[in-house]
């Protein structure tokens, strides 16, 4: 007999047992968002088996159909959040079009996400050069060689074409290319999500505002 697509629903005893795991009730009183998202990434870097700071990024085409992706925070700076990427990549053109964006960060052992909407900018170059040379050389030859989102014919070329990258260096420090940099996503509005039992979930907004930011609460 196969398992069942769709596990039996938890018991009352599960539910409670999960919502005492996942107590935070000091989010309510929270008046700014970045605080209380550094506070859950922190949690969740210390209960996520991989990649605590993935999280799904959300664009538009060129035809207004949306497009979603994983990609790794590596910023928390300057009041947005912050990723790399080549600037030719389907999200890095599509962003160029039209900057705005949605995030969702899924944090499945805290039973939490936090969703965010907003608007996203280039970092300078600066910033882009400081990251890409703390990156490894092999991570920076691959940004090098590769050119994202578009046909690759086989493996082997791409690995070709990484040789070639190193060869041309000749031993020399791999430079940031041009057509590599970051984005930073400036958020408008932000929900703080966490399981609750019986699906009764707790759901705290926060919409920007002159001087700060408003708070609020969603029904589940």
């Amino acid at each position: 007999m196969t398992e069942p697509l769709i596990p039996p629903s938890p018991t009352r005893e599960d539910y409670l047992g999960q919502a005492a795991a996942n107590a935070d009730e000091t989010m309510w009183a929270e008046t700014d968002p970045f605080a209380l998202f550094s506070r859950w990434l922190e949690a969740a870097k210390a209960t996520e088996p991989n990649d605590p700071n993935a999280f799904a990024l959300a664009t538009v085409d060129g035809q207004g159909a949306p497009d979603v992706r994983v990609v790794l925070l590596k910023g928390l700076e300057a009041g947005g959040f912050t990723f790399y990427t080549n600037l030719e990549s389907a999200k890095g053109v599509q962003l160029a079009a039209d900057p705005r964006a949605a995030v969702v960060f899924h944090w499945k052992t805290l039973r939490r996400q936090v969703r965010v909407r907003g608007r996203a900018g280039p970092v300078s170059a600066a910033e882009a050069d400081a990251y890409f040379a703390g990156r490894a050389r092999d991570a920076r030859i691959g940004a090098i060689a590769s050119r994202q989102s578009r046909p690759l014919e086989s493996r082997e070329a791409l690995e070709a074409r990484i040789a070639e990258v190193e060869a041309g260096l000749s031993g020399a420090d791999p430079v940031r290319p041009n057509y590599w940099s970051g984005w930073r996503i400036i958020p408008d509005t932000w929900e703080f999500w966490r399981d609750r039992p019986f699906r009764l979930h707790d759901r705290l907004t926060f919409d920007r505002e002159a001087g700060g930011w408003r708070t609020g609460r969603l029904q589940p």
